[in-house]
C-alpha cells in the first residue's frame, strides 16, 4: 500500500514522540539525575533521583534508599516529581489519541474531520508533555550549577554534578516537542490540500449535439442536383 507524504510525516512524528515519551518515563524513575564523587572515598559513587538516593560501591553493589518525606525534599525536586508524572500521563494520552487520527488508521475512515481533530489534539498534547519534561530537568540543572559554583561553601565539600538522566530528559523533551509540532503541521496541511483533478478529465473530449452534427454533415456535402456533369 502506497502512503502519501503527509501520512509518512504523521508516522514519523508518532515514532519520534513515542520514543520521547519512553525516554521521559525512564528519566522519571531512574536515580541518575545527579552524581557525587567523594574524593575521600573514591570507591563509592552517590547518585540522586526524584524518588531515591543510591550509592554504588566498587564491587558493583548498589544500595538505594527512598526519600522518607515528600515535603522534606527541596522545592525543585518536589515540582520536578509532579511535572514529570504529569508529563508521562499526558504523553501516554497523546499516543492513544494521535494513533486514532492517523491517515493509515482504519478507524473512522469516513469521518475525516474527526481524524484531523484527533491528530491535532494529539500533537498539542505531545508539545505540552515535552514542555513539562524540559522545565523540571532544566530547573534541576540550574540549581545544580548554582550549588556547584557557590562560593560560600568550602571547596573540600563534595559537589553534585549532572547525571545521565538529565541529558536523557533533555532529549526526551526535545523529541516530544518536535514530534508534536510535526503532527500539528501535518494536520494543518491536510486540511488545506486541494483534491487534484485527474489527468483523464483534462483531456476529456467535448460532447457535441448529434442533431447539430447531422445538419453539419448535410451542409458539408453537395446535393446530387448541384453536381455538374
Amino acid at each position: 500500500m502506497a502512503w502519501s507524504c503527509n501520512t509518512k510525516v504523521q508516522l514519523g512524528s508518532i515514532f519520534l514522540s513515542f520514543f520521547g515519551w519512553v525516554s521521559s518515563c525512564v528519566t522519571t524513575f531512574v536515580p541518575l539525575w545527579k552524581n557525587l564523587n567523594l574524593d575521600l572515598n573514591e570507591m563509592e559513587i552517590w547518585t540522586m533521583g526524584l524518588w531515591q538516593v543510591c550509592v554504588m560501591q566498587e564491587e558493583g553493589i548498589m544500595e538505594c534508599k527512598s526519600y522518607e518525606s515528600f515535603l522534606a525534599l527541596p522545592l525543585d525536586l518536589r515540582v520536578s516529581r509532579i511535572l514529570m508524572s504529569f508529563s508521562n500521563g499526558s504523553g501516554l494520552l497523546g499516543v492513544l489519541i494521535s494513533s486514532c487520527g492517523l491517515d493509515c488508521c482504519k478507524a473512522w475512515e469516513e469521518k475525516t474531520s474527526l481524524k484531523k481533530q484527533l491528530a491535532l489534539c494529539g500533537g498539542v498534547i505531545f508539545g505540552i508533555s515535552g514542555i513539562m519534561t524540559l522545565v523540571p530537568v532544566s530547573w534541576v540543572a540550574y540549581t545544580t550549577v548554582n550549588e556547584f559554583w557557590d562560593e560560600t561553601v568550602s571547596e573540600i565539600v563534595p559537589r553534585w554534578e549532572f547525571g545521565e538522566a538529565m541529558f536523557l530528559g533533555w532529549f526526551a523533551g526535545f523529541f516530544l516537542v518536535v514530534g508534536g509540532l510535526l503532527l500539528i503541521t501535518s494536520s494543518c496541511v491536510k486540511g488545506t490540500e486541494m483534491p487534484s483533478m485527474p489527468l483523464a478529465a483534462c483531456h476529456e473530449p467535448t460532447l457535441q449535439d448529434p442533431v447539430a452534427t447531422r445538419h453539419g454533415r448535410q451542409h458539408s456535402h453537395p446535393k446530387n442536383a448541384d453536381l455538374v456533369i
